[in-house]
This record gives C-alpha cells, structure tokens and sequence, in this order.
C-alpha cells in the first residue's frame, strides 16, 4: 500500500493530475481528523515543513500562548481522493505536528506510536504489523438529511443482495479504497441488520493507523453519496452487535515472523506466548485506549459475542485473545476488545507496548481456555482465574491512571490531557438524567 515518493514525485503529480488543492491531515489526541487546506501554488512551502496552524484550536494540544504549530508531510501518504471532481482535484497528505522550535510535539498521537515502533526496534523486531477488521453500520437518513437509527436493511451475517441494501455503497467503497491504494481482503455483511466489515490487507503500524482513519473517512463520504449515514460508534442500537475493530498483529525480525514456532506443540514462539502475557497482563491498563467512550462499554457485554474476559485460545472466539489457525510468516495474535471509536495510533502503541512489556519480562500467559467462557458461570470463570475488562470508562480510566506502561506509553503530555478529558466525558454521562430513567421512574414515584 506504501510506496517511497519524494517531493519532486508529488509536484510532477499534482501538476500531471490537475490537482488545486491539498489538505494537510492529522488527527488530535481523541482520533478526530483534522485539516489544513491550501491551493496547489502553497504546495512547495507545505513540502518544505513551512506550513503553520494554531494549535490552541485542537483539543488536547496546547494552550494559546503556545500555539504556533508546524505541519511536516509524511511523502507517503499522499493521495488523490477518487470522490472528488476530476476537475481541479483534491489530494491529501498525513503530517506529523512540530513545535515552533522544531521538535516533534510530544501531543501528537502519531509521535506517540513513532516513540512505540521505536520501542520495538531497540528489541530486535524491525515491524510491527497490523490488521485491522474494521466494522460499521449504515443508517437511514430522515427528510432534513440527518442520521437516524433505522437501519437500511434487515440481513445478516455474509447476506447478499437485494436483502442487503448498503452492497452497492460497499462496493463503491471498497472500489475508492482500492483507487487510494488499499488492498481489500474482504467486505462482507456483518451479523446485526446494517452493519458491515471491510477488511484491507494487513501492514506496518503506522501505515495501518494512517489506513484506519482514512478508511473511515471514505467510508463516511460514501455512504453520505448514497444517502446513508455510516458510523463508527460502538454500540448505536440496543439489543443487537456491535461494532468491534479486531485487531490482527504481529512482530517480525530478521524477516521472519517472531511469533511461529514450528517445534512447539501450537506452532508459537515463546515471544508470542510472552508477547499474549503481556497483553493479559496490560489489557486493563489500556482499555481506555482501546475502548474509549462511554458508548464502548455498552458493546462489552456478554450475549452480542463481544470479548469480555480475559483469556486466550486458539479454538474458540470467546476470550479477549484469538489465535487464528494460520501459520508461518501469517501467525498473528488476533485481540478482539478494540472497537472503531478508538484513535488507532493511541491503541496501537498501547498495544504494541504491552505486548513488549511481556516478551521482556518474560511474562507468562493464564492457560489458553478452549471452552464457551460466555457458557461458564461466575464460579467456573474464578476457578480458571479468568478476569473481566474493565466494566465502564470511569473503571478503565482508574486503571490507566495506575499504569507505568500506560504514562511510558502517552507520555505526561497526552496521558493528562486524555484522563482529563475521559472522566469529564464520564462525568457528563454521569449526571445526565436519560430516557430509559424517565421511562422507569417518572410515573412510578
């Protein structure tokens, strides 16, 4: 999907193209994408690192009298986007934030995976790679164009159309990923009537983190042009699945995948057996990444085949960790609490350092558990030491605020502006009186 271009590249390109204008991306701590646009003729200057914003504007940043900020374009991820006209076009580049010195600013979620990958490089392992299975629903839209909760369709899970309505706008986005240079493994109809999965081919971190919020973007415009409305929120409707973003990873050395082993009795390593440890060990800690909304927590229940305990297996999809039977170069750890609300390169690196928490401590995981978790009741789950994730935000938050890998992780910066803002998030829900209260209490007392 990555292909090295230099600024010359990009200058032929926009002048052969037609391109006008470029938007300068970047994402603020919570995973919002943000822009800076210019016309083509700025487009030296943005190539050059001399494009500023301020960024007391962005959430989580910095404060007004520190608000000069540069932009530095990562060369490789410019693209075209297909949706727009084809006259006078539109581009896109990812950049990294700098301060006015001209350091990497510390706030910045994608130095913030940067500082992880370099964790794993000082270890030996020269890629971390990722797979993201990203899902979504697909709603109606009423007369005024605003998003409801009625679904498009009524099918299920690998349905085909005419029960499934949103094929055609899958299509289409599967087809503009693919134009922006996407490899699509797989798009299918999800289990709960309108949902969906597309599934692009696995790379390294920072390209998968670069893939996840430009697929959601595309998906978002796409669904837009076929009058629906796509979103990422864990759980928008009571009583049916939601929405997870498994997340496929794996660590390679020496050009070799460092988790297969094909002496042992599973074809592991003892890396991934550390590296499974790790995670185990960590998950709590860093659940307010993976799982950051209140809405999140509304999806880890048990009964919607969401993960809820703590264990691992390379047989069943109950625990939180899945060992997909592939093997070789293809053995990966499957975890599969993340959901799509999530910033990637937050939960990333969260991910990424847990896991190399484990292999250099040697830590070694529970018993891999092949039975129905969701089938076994309290005793039986105590009995195989098997731990629940954390319960809500405010549970989650309390268990990052105790975490030394999760502050390693952020860093001062990011870890106090997120916890702030998440039990201020928690602290709204909190307070807010609902309908399910109104509809229980007001007429009973």
């Amino acid at each position: 999907m990555k292909t090295h271009k230099t600024k010359e590249d990009i200058l032929a390109i926009v002048k052969e193209e037609n391109v006008k204008f470029i938007r300068l991306q970047f994402t603020d701590i919570f995973g919002m994408l943000k822009n800076v646009a210019i016309t083509s003729d700025q487009l030296p200057k943005a190539l050059d690192n001399q494009c500023m914003f301020d960024g007391s504007s962005i959430e989580g940043f910095v404060r007004i009298e520190e608000s000069d900020m540069y932009l530095r374009p990562d060369l490789d991820t410019f693209v075209i986007f297909p949706w727009r006209p084809q006259i006078g076009k539109v581009a896109r580049l990812i950049c990294d934030v700098y301060t006015s010195e001209g350091k990497p600013f510390e706030g910045d979620p994608r130095y913030v995976l940067k500082q992880a990958i370099k964790n794993a490089e000082k270890m030996g392992y020269e890629q971390f790679n990722v797979g993201p299975e990203c899902e979504f629903f697909l709603f109606l839209t009423d007369n005024d164009g605003n998003p409801t909760t009625i679904t498009h369709d009524n099918a299920g899970y690998f349905d085909l159309g005419p029960i499934d309505l949103g094929e055609n706008a899958r299509r289409d986005m599967c087809m503009v990923l693919e134009d922006m240079g996407f490899e699509i493994e797989a798009s299918h109809h999800e289990v709960a009537p309108g949902q969906h999965e597309i599934d692009f081919k696995y790379t390294d971190a920072l390209a998968a983190a670069d893939a996840i919020v430009t697929f959601k973007l595309v998906v978002k415009v796409i669904a837009q042009r076929h009058g629906l409305h796509a979103t990422f929120m864990p759980k928008p409707i009571f009583g049916i699945n939601g929405s997870g973003m498994h997340t496929n990873v794996s660590l390679f050395k020496n050009g070799k995948n460092a988790f297969y082993d094909k002496n042992d009795e599973l074809e592991l390593s003892q890396e991934a057996y550390h590296f499974i440890g790790g995670l185990t060990k960590n998950i709590s800690a860093i659940t307010a990444l993976t799982n950051p909304t209140v809405n999140s927590y509304k999806r880890l229940v048990p009964g919607y085949e969401a993960p809820v305990y703590i264990a691992w297996s390379c047989k069943n999809r109950s625990p939180l960790i899945r060992i997909p039977a592939a093997r070789g170069n293809s053995t990966r750890i499957e975890l599969r609490n993340p959901d799509p609300s999530c910033n990637p390169y937050l939960a990333l690196a969260g991910i990424l350092n847990a896991g190399l928490d484990g292999i250099s401590k040697k830590t070694e995981p529970p018993k891999a558990v092949n039975l129905n978790i969701y089938e076994m009741t309290e005793a039986e789950r105590k009995k195989h030491k098997i731990y629940s994730l954390p319960a809500d935000l405010n549970e989650a938050i309390k268990e990052m605020q105790k975490s030394p890998l999760a502050k390693e992780t952020l860093g001062k910066h990011v870890f106090e502006k997120y916890v702030d803002a998440k039990l201020d998030e928690w602290d709204q829900f909190r307070t807010k009186v609902t309908k399910w209260e109104l509809d229980e209490y007001l007429t009973k007392y």
